[in-house]
């Protein structure tokens, strides 16, 4: 592992960080950014495959794109929080009709 690493850039192995993180945290929570289009998820992780996170996407900020599973790319992802015992929750977004 150690003869790897010394070939990774500092990009290679902040990338590599975050798939371990990830993966290590399927079933939880996750609100990921993304800096593209439709910019931010809140969902399930399902699994990591090679550098891509499964996402079973409750809420995202267009309706129709939701309760859909979503690979997101982890070099995409801008800021990300994850749901872990004794951290906060991420809170429900959903439509209230209009009241504010």
């Amino acid at each position: 592992m150690e003869n790897q690493q010394k070939g990774m850039t500092s990009n290679d192995r902040h990338e590599e960080g975050l798939i371990q993180f990830i993966a290590a945290h399927a079933g939880a929570k996750m609100l990921a950014l993304t800096s593209s289009f439709p910019y931010f998820f809140i969902g399930r992780i399902i699994q990591v495959v090679d550098d891509y996170v499964v996402l079973a996407v409750e809420t995202t900020n267009v309706a129709e794109l939701e309760n859909r599973e979503w690979h997101i790319h982890i070099h995409d992802i801008e800021v990300f929080y994850v749901e872990r015992d004794g951290w906060p929750l991420i809170p429900q977004l959903k439509e209230t009709g209009g009241d504010g």
